[in-house]
């Protein structure tokens, strides 16, 4: 064996997605490679071989005959403790000179696209290189033709299952809209109708909670490829986290530096969407736009724009897409992370007294749709559904939540998935008061979320707010108007400094007679 070999140990370092090997700087593969901090290494065992960021160190935590790996290049390079393994300089990433002729505006094609992607997945970019990558592709600068190249791109890297049903249902709200926790009581009311409805969800990007992260305070998400098939097969839906099952997998790649750099691509978001829906195996998919000054989408152009494009891209893939352009003046329901959100889901479902009724008349709407686009299928064995109005399906989602069988059918879900648990909040808590009398006028999601997320969601769980009043309330003053939830004082005090540097978040207006 050559010179350039060490031992591999686990050092139980948590790099999320970025594989990381670290070395002693005076070991004798350092010197012999000419390797430096941040280098691009090539580790391979009589197994595999993957890329990796080099972290040199000097403490004596590692010897100079060991590597060190990162939980994630462990994992990725199915490696065991003490196995040998050679490193060399990483290859050339090829695909980067697409990556800098699409920053100097040349467009994407499918080949282009496919090398990128290939890369991007076999763990060959650098953050920096995936920076570049993301920055590139940034608000707007995807065409339709750019965007349906990069989703099938994105559907060729991942898994993707079949169903038996011709009709597989499912939805997706694009974000920017804090507590819009519609998924788990639309996908119990759906699945309570006999359809099939496969839900993978994504955690946060640059919210206070994603669909998974609620989830995941309740019950299991992270579901094996056979798991998630099982659960669906016997329940006819799941709920689950997209990336544990590699439907899309690069996706949270590009989501984790999406998040670092505050960035969102409209693009990027499309090909997300449609590439997941497709590995998912759905054949009907409504999207939910909402459209307000401080949402993702801020004008109707903008969200009618959005809507084409994911219209089209799934079209050219064999998808039929929908579009619902909705409110996003506010945020929805009372809760806002993970837990609170969860709470706001559940009483939702067990049709309690104080359940958030615009979030009840948003799983409504959206439900009413899905099962109207169910029975307008082309693969509908029953024609005449298709003949009733929205007004029927309204109705027979409403009666579906309120007789108790969407409740019944999301513990069955959960139950599949590893088990039921009731969320707690948090034990950090304070409430935050109106300073004047008058209307409230204006919430600024964005301000509201950066709270939630100062006080530590979505990583804390626990943590977020509850929201005491909605657009148009007429408030006295010393009125409550939040309350910050936190798992630390030190996150808790963090958001409050936050909010008293950002008053703004809430508008109240004084009332004109």
């Amino acid at each position: 064996m050559e010179g350039n070999f060490l031992y591999l140990t686990k050092i139980g370092i948590d790099t999320y997605q970025h594989a990381v090997v670290f070395m002693r700087k005076d070991c004798h593969v350092c010197r012999s490679e000419g390797f430096n901090a941040m280098t691009r290494v090539r580790v391979s065992t009589s197994n595999k071989s993957i890329t990796a960021t080099l972290i040199t160190v000097s403490e004596a935590f590692i010897s100079h005959q060991q590597a060190g790996l990162s939980d994630v290049a462990w994992k990725m390079l199915g490696a065991t403790e003490g196995e040998v393994a050679q490193f060399s300089h990483a290859p050339a990433v090829d695909s980067m000179s697409y990556v800098r002729g699409k920053l100097y505006g040349v467009d994407l094609t499918d080949e282009s696209a496919n090398k990128i992607v290939e890369d991007i997945y076999n763990g060959h970019y650098s953050d920096v290189q995936l920076a570049a990558f993301v920055a590139s592709c940034a608000d707007d600068r995807l065409s339709l033709a750019e965007t349906i190249s990069l989703t099938k791109a994105m559907i060729n890297c991942g898994q993707r299952f079949q169903w038996p049903k011709k009709v597989v249902m499912d939805k997706h709200c694009v974000g920017g809209l804090p507590g819009n926790r519609t998924t788990p009581i639309v996908t119990s009311i759906i699945a309570a109708n006999g359809l099939t409805m496969p839900k993978t969800s994504s955690r946060a990007i640059t919210s206070p909670a994603g669909t998974a992260d609620t989830m995941e305070t309740m019950t299991p998400v992270a579901l094996s490829y056979e798991h998630m098939h099982r659960v669906v097969e016997q329940h006819g839906a799941c709920l689950a986290w997209g990336g544990s099952v590699s439907l899309s997998p690069i996706d949270d790649i590009i989501i984790r530096i999406e998040r670092a750099l505050d960035l969102d691509s409209e693009g990027q978001l499309v090909a997300s969407v449609i590439s997941k829906k497709i590995a998912a195996g759905s054949t009907c998919v409504l999207i939910d736009i909402p459209v307000g000054p401080s949402a993702k989408v801020r004008t109707h152009s903008g969200a009618e724009r959005l809507s084409h494009h994911l219209v089209e891209t799934g079209a050219a893939l064999g998808l039929h897409v929908e579009t619902l352009i909705t409110d996003g003046n506010q945020p929805v329901g009372k809760g806002i992370g993970p837990v609170l959100e969860a709470l706001d889901v559940l009483a939702v479902l067990r049709n309690e007294k104080n359940a958030p009724q615009d979030l009840v008349e948003r799983s409504f709407h959206l439900a009413s749709r899905l099962l109207k686009m169910a029975a307008e299928s082309p693969n509908t064995e029953d024609v005449t559904e298709a003949e009733k109005p929205l007004a029927f399906y309204y109705e027979k989602a409403k009666d579906t939540l309120r007789s108790g069988r969407a409740y019944k059918k999301f513990i069955d879900i959960c139950e599949a998935q590893g088990g039921f648990k009731e969320p707690k909040t948090a034990p950090f808590k304070q409430s935050l008061f109106s300073n004047a009398e008058g209307i409230v006028s204006y919430f600024n999601n964005r301000f509201i979320a950066k709270l939630a997320s100062l006080a530590g969601a979505p990583n804390a769980p626990l943590a977020g707010l509850k929201m005491h009043v909605r657009l148009g309330d007429r408030v006295r003053e010393g009125q409550e108007l939040l309350t910050v939830y936190a798992q630390a004082q030190g996150e808790l005090d963090y958001a409050l400094d936050f909010y008293r540097c950002h008053p703004e978040a809430i508008r109240i207006d004084k009332e004109i007679l």
